[in-house]
């Protein structure tokens, strides 16, 4: 297929690569999606809800962790409806404006997602390391300045990445992927695809290798102060709460890392691509609730008194 007119691209009807699913097994995958995003939805507001209205929540790692929420939010509901659809249809076909819109949704929620919480580890470096500055570094303004900076470096970055794709003609209808991306749908394209490449190599140094450098430096920092620190119950609780954040951090780069390279080489295996594409989507919005509400003590107290609130009166 040719279009030699990049505006005929908006009228395409493109394939998503079949999911395989064993006959028979379309409902009850259809069931588990259903409940998984309906899952992230509830857990991803009430952390939201719990911090927006909670007042002593209103500190700078709480109110970067605020994000963490609308990010996977945005990532689940950007992937999981349209999934779960198709397995109901039985239909995989995606126009390339819902393909667009979900390839930029998908790639915010995981390049936001590595942004806040590189973000938060320099938050818990001046908490940890310059204690007697932290008031001072971290104040209202620079949070703030630094948290609208995120969104707007991040919703930018894509604006100009995904307008790289639409100034192309189209060539191929298949994405090889089970969701719309960056580097599958760079595949479609029938010219040069030389300046979306060196884009998209600019996007991997800047919002990937910057932040494993950023952490790096900051578990370091964190780590020679709290084998310095003579408290003992003030190094076990710095340690704990970074250990849980660097986690979820390596998670999310490891993940992140072999998604995008896996499309550069053919070799590599498309289950696995599929298995990792997925991965990064459905656990970190599943698992980050659970593990910064059962793991931060603050979290946890203002979850149970903002129940006991909305609790309804006996009889």
């Amino acid at each position: 297929m040719n279009t030699s007119d990049p505006l005929g691209n908006w009228a395409i009807q493109l394939t998503l690569q079949s999911l395989d699913l064993p006959p028979g097994q379309e409902y009850p995958v259809f069931v588990v999606g259903t409940l998984t995003y309906i899952t992230i939805l509830l857990c991803n507001t009430l952390v939201f809800a719990t911090i927006v209205f909670t007042k002593s929540l209103h500190t700078p790692m709480f109110l970067l962790l605020l994000n963490l929420p609308l990010m996977d939010m945005i990532g689940a509901t950007a992937f999981l409806p349209q999934l779960v659809t198709s397995i109901l249809t039985n239909n995989r076909s995606i126009s390339f404006p819902g393909c667009l819109i979900q390839a930029f949704f998908i790639h915010l929620y995981g390049t936001g997602n590595l942004v806040f919480l590189t973000a938060m580890a320099y938050d818990r470096y001046v908490a940890i390391c310059l204690p007697l500055r932290y008031n001072s570094i971290m104040t209202p303004n620079t949070l703030m300045r630094l948290i609208i900076s995120i969104w707007f470096a991040d919703i930018l970055f894509f604006t100009v990445l995904f307008s790289l794709v639409t100034r192309n003609s189209i060539c191929r209808t298949k994405i090889v992927d089970i969701y719309c991306n960056n580097p599958s749908m760079t595949k479609l394209l029938c010219e040069d695809t030389k300046v979306n490449n060196y884009f998209g190599l600019a996007f991997i140094v800047i919002f990937q290798g910057a932040p494993l450098v950023i952490i790096m430096y900051t578990y370091i920092q964190i780590l020679l102060t709290c084998v310095m620190t003579k408290q003992a119950d003030a190094r076990g609780k710095a340690l704990q709460t970074c250990g849980t954040h660097l986690v979820v951090f390596l998670f999310f780069e490891f993940n992140a890392a072999i998604t995008l390279i896996s499309h550069r080489f053919e070799s590599v295996s498309p289950y696995l691509r599929r298995a990792v594409g997925v991965s990064i989507i459905i656990f970190p919005p599943v698992l980050n609730p659970l593990i910064y509400g059962l793991k931060t003590k603050e979290l946890q107290k203002s979850m149970i008194k903002m129940f006991k609130r909305v609790r309804l009166p006996r009889k």
